[in-house]
């Protein structure tokens, strides 16, 4: 003999706007998940094709090699190679006027890699802000479905002579399941998010830290090429 509350039963006998909410936390919840597996991976990727690239940049390979190399492949180049190749290629540019300072060819060389730096991290970053929208909302919305359910069963118990605990209680058994789809969507969310931000931050650290060791190469290559030419030139 089976005795008690049926949690489906609870969620169709709801009231209407009780069932949305619910609708409503689920889809934020399936959409959270879904952001949540794709971040993962895209984070994941970034960070080994850093360390990847950035073994074969420190192998003593010749620059303008590995800017051919990755220049042939088809496709957008992404992360820590966007970088690369967004510095060397306007290094390459301003290289050939032989009239201009070092200083005038990192300056121009360092803003295209900052651009290029913005760029990537804000595709990393894509999505996490409905992580961060859905850990916020998603208990008020669960908590206002309670509040609505709660308040209907009250005033049901009203409308009788002679009230029970059993007549209340799937009212506020059905109100609660909405509070309890908030934190099932939100908590996920907020853990995801925080972790999620601070591998975006480290992985913005080792990128900056890449940029200026690189900024720094070209910098002696800029410089050894104008007194060379300067020397020439005398």
């Amino acid at each position: 003999m089976s005795s008690g509350l049926n949690f489906l039963d609870l969620i169709l006998e709801a009231s209407l706007l009780v069932q949305l909410v619910m609708l409503a936390l689920v889809g934020m919840s399936i959409m959270s998940w879904a952001i949540i597996f794709q971040r993962k991976k895209a984070i994941s990727t970034a960070l080994n094709d850093a360390k990847k690239f950035e073994q074969k940049f420190w192998s003593g390979v010749d620059l303008s090699k590995l800017y051919q190399e990755i220049s042939a492949r088809s496709g957008k180049n992404q992360g820590i190679e966007a970088l690369f190749t967004a510095g060397f290629k306007e290094f390459a540019r301003h290289k050939k006027n032989t009239f201009q300072s070092a200083g005038i060819v990192m300056e121009g060389t360092h803003r295209s890699m900052r651009v290029a730096l913005s760029r990537e991290i804000e595709k990393i970053e894509s999505s996490l802000s409905f992580l961060a929208t859905v850990g916020s909302i998603s208990p008020y919305i669960g908590l206002f479905g309670t509040v609505w359910g709660i308040m209907n069963a009250f005033i049901a118990l009203g409308e009788v002579k002679q009230a029970t605990l059993q007549m209340v209680a799937p009212g506020i058994a059905e109100a609660l399941i909405a509070t309890a789809m908030g934190l099932f969507a939100a908590i996920p969310a907020v853990i995801a998010y925080n972790r999620f931000a601070n591998k975006v931050e480290k992985l913005e650290s080792h990128y900056i830290n890449f940029m200026e060791e690189f900024a720094n190469i070209l910098h002696r290559q800029a410089a050894t090429q104008i007194e060379a030419n300067a020397n020439v030139s005398a």
